[in-house]
């Protein structure tokens, strides 16, 4: 029986999706991807594939899963495949670099960035860029690495200490800070490429950066603010920017129909977009006060692809990992 296939390494953050799946009444299964073994004799099964592979994936043990899931999603396209957040997705979940050159490709503004390779470049590249900036991890997720720093004193003792955060793939941002006259960052949500609703994240309460800040589990208090409850979140009625257009291109070009994309607005009314998630979640409490679910349209839009796959003729009975 051809069926939803869910790719991930992380039960927490399918547990909306199962409810959302029994709801639409769509048949699923789901791949749990860390190690495994790929035979790339044998064909996929039939069906629809969802990617929810996180560039985080790694701060909960599995090291190359991410890895792992770029060879299955090559095997499954070359199968022709109906892949939701296929292999391009994936590049551009584990690279804030490779997020920010193809979004600049769509005319999307991104802050002023140097990537550095290494530690010994740090400085140097926080002196060319000028304070205040901000460190991040390429490879993100939960906000891994996210600092500001406001002088070069105060980036000098961070780099000489036990504090620094090596990032997995070796490539730390050096990033220019964007102050925003209002403490709020807005992340916009896309299903099937095309405009949802927008978020309105508050920032007041000592969180200076973006939401993937707060999913650090210390400042969180262990929970993802994707799961976390309380009026931080608020879902914007009405809802318009003209950056939707090119964000939907963007999103079309790299192959991407699931994403939530974070921006920030400075004093001067210009917007930069800083994070693209192609794993993306929701917060229930605000969903509930605006009546809407990304899950629940996640789910309609990954049954309505299923409801178009042609017919299998032959089951197989293949797994991936």
């Amino acid at each position: 029986m051809s069926r939803i296939h869910v790719i991930h390494e992380n039960e927490t953050w399918v547990l909306p999706l199962r409810a959302a799946f029994a709801r639409v009444g769509a048949p699923y299964t789901e791949w749990f991807i860390d190690e495994g073994v790929l035979d790339l004799r044998a064909a996929p099964p039939e069906g629809v594939f969802y990617n929810r592979m996180s560039a985080s994936s790694h701060t909960r043990g599995h090291r190359f899963a991410a890895e792992h899931t770029g060879a299955i999603l090559s095997w499954l396209e070359r199968h022709g495949r109906t892949v939701v957040n296929g292999w391009r997705a994936l590049q551009l979940e584990i690279s804030k670099v490779a997020q920010y050159e193809a979004l600049a490709r769509h005319g999307i503004a991104t802050p002023d960035t140097i990537a550095v390779v290494g530690k010994a470049g740090i400085a140097e590249a926080a002196r060319r860029l000028g304070f205040p900036l901000i460190l991040k991890h390429n490879r993100g997720g939960k906000g891994l690495g996210v600092r500001l720093f406001l002088s070069p004193a105060a980036l000098e003792e961070h780099l000489a200490s036990a504090a620094f955060e090596a990032p997995l793939d070796g490539i730390t941002l050096v990033q220019r800070y964007i102050a925003a006259p209002e403490p709020f960052i807005t992340r916009v949500e896309f299903v099937g490429g095309r405009f949802l609703y927008a978020v309105r994240v508050d920032t007041s309460e000592g969180f200076e950066l973006c939401p993937a800040d707060q999913c650090n589990a210390d400042a969180a208090g262990g929970v993802c603010p994707a799961e976390a409850k309380g009026p931080k979140f608020r879902i914007v009625e009405g809802f318009a920017h003209p950056l939707i257009p090119r964000w939907e291109a963007f999103l079309r070009a790299n192959g991407i129909g699931v994403a939530g994309i974070e921006f920030i607005t400075d004093a001067a009314g210009r917007a930069f977009t800083y994070d693209v998630n192609t794993n993306t979640n929701y917060n229930p409490e605000a969903e509930a006060a605006a009546g809407i679910s990304g899950m629940q349209a996640i789910a309609r839009h990954l049954a309505d692809l299923l409801a178009t796959e042609p017919a299998t003729l032959q089951p197989t009975t293949a797994r991936a990992a």
